[in-house]
């Protein structure tokens, strides 16, 4: 991201920039501008054509009646020089402008940068008073963005995502009711399952050292980590560069199918995996080593139904479009994925499973995921 004072910006511009006008045009309002973002990214995500996202904020000092105005001229005049092919709008009504600057060439975002900056500067300096320019400052924000994948995972521009940190009303009250189910089906869960746990728990303590509990850091909701629970199902001290390089592969279509418990579709996972304990063996393949996740659940990092959550390599790996598996809902111990063939699909598809998910989810359709679960944890469909 590029912040300036407008009050300070080089008077300069590229001769070789030339946007034509159309009279025609209008700013849009900040719903359908919020939007439009979200569907430019979407569309970058496969086109790999970046887009700029500028905008303008006014200073915080003055009346939002003042600022309202001193934007909406601002906006009059950037309407009149950007191409048709641009957009323009309220990112927050009276307070934020913004144009994205769409179907950009070129990998040096430097230069693009200096272009649109010389473009315009000048164009604001030529019709606007010194007094409107030092009231606002503008900012740049560019798609694909760089995401912090050593610390917190998230996106580095949250500026990029409006939609996602306001969903329309109805979406609001689903979302109120899925936290409810998940709530009360994980303390539940957790009361009936009890002497199970305390089972499962012995039989890793007097198997092999090491903790009971195997606690790993995950990408969840907005790319924000968590601590990751699961019963410990490995011996101590392993090397996890074997799955990282498996992983690598699997994200980028290069793995190869490998035969599981006489599966004649084969699955995508590594299998006679020598760190994997005797009692962890049992545990995986009727993934009773998920249940401690139930606990992340009812604190919140995770729910009963959504898209796995990713390790931070694994997540590192990852194209630009496969990042939506983590922005739309949060991550679960259960899945469209889980119930459709687990391992034995390949990694695009399953992310494709995650993004249908995202975009579908309801509480009828969780029940449906939640009542498919048990029947594809008993037949093992990709459990290996």
């Amino acid at each position: 991201m590029s912040l300036l004072r407008m009050d300070k910006i080089s008077k300069s511009a590229d001769p070789l920039l030339e946007w034509p006008s159309s009279d025609a045009r209008e700013v849009l309002s900040e719903e359908i501008f919020k939007r439009m973002i979200a569907v430019e990214r979407k569309r970058t995500e496969r086109s790999k054509e970046p887009f700029l996202l500028m905008l303008v904020e006014a200073d915080s000092h003055q009346s939002s009646e003042r600022n309202g105005k001193v934007l909406e001229n601002i906006l009059s005049v950037l309407l009149s020089s950007i191409r048709e092919t641009d957009v323009i709008g309220w990112y927050k009504d009276r307070a934020t402008g913004g144009v994205m600057f769409t179907g950009l060439t070129g990998s040096d975002k430097n230069s693009i940068l200096s272009v649109i900056l010389g473009k315009v500067s000048t164009t604001l300096r030529n019709q606007l008073t010194s007094d409107h320019l030092s009231q606002v400052s503008i900012s740049f924000h560019f798609f694909p963005d760089n995401w912090d994948h050593d610390k917190s995972g998230r996106p580095s521009n949250p500026s990029l995502y409006p939609d996602l940190s306001s969903p329309d009303r109805a979406r609001h009250s689903l979302l109120y009711i899925k936290q409810g189910m998940d709530i009360v089906g994980s303390a539940l869960a957790l009361t009936l399952c009890s002497p199970l746990l305390l089972v499962i728990a012995l039989a890793i303590k007097a198997s092999s050292k090491g903790p009971v509990l195997f606690r790993q850091q995950r990408v969840g909701q907005y790319g924000q980590c968590f601590t990751f629970l699961k019963f410990r199902s490995m011996h101590i001290n392993n090397d996890n560069s074997v799955h990282k390089e498996y992983v690598t592969k699997l994200i980028s279509g290069c793995a190869e199918h490998k035969p599981s418990n006489g599966n004649s579709k084969g699955i995508y996972k590594l299998t006679n995996d020598k760190r994997v304990t005797r009692i962890g063996k049992f545990l995986r393949r009727t993934s009773l080593d998920e249940l401690p996740q139930l606990v992340n659940v009812l604190i919140g990092d995770m729910s009963l139904v959504g898209p796995r959550p990713a390790i931070p390599y694994e997540f590192a790996a990852y194209q630009t479009w496969h990042r939506r598996r983590v922005l739309e809902v949060k991550p679960g111990i259960t899945g469209l994925w889980q119930v459709s063939g687990r391992s034995s699909v390949k990694f695009d598809e399953m992310v494709r499973l995650d993004l249908r998910y995202a975009t579908s989810w309801s509480p009828w359709l969780d029940f449906k995921i939640l009542m498919r679960t048990p029947r594809a944890v008993i037949g093992g469909a990709g459990a290996c």
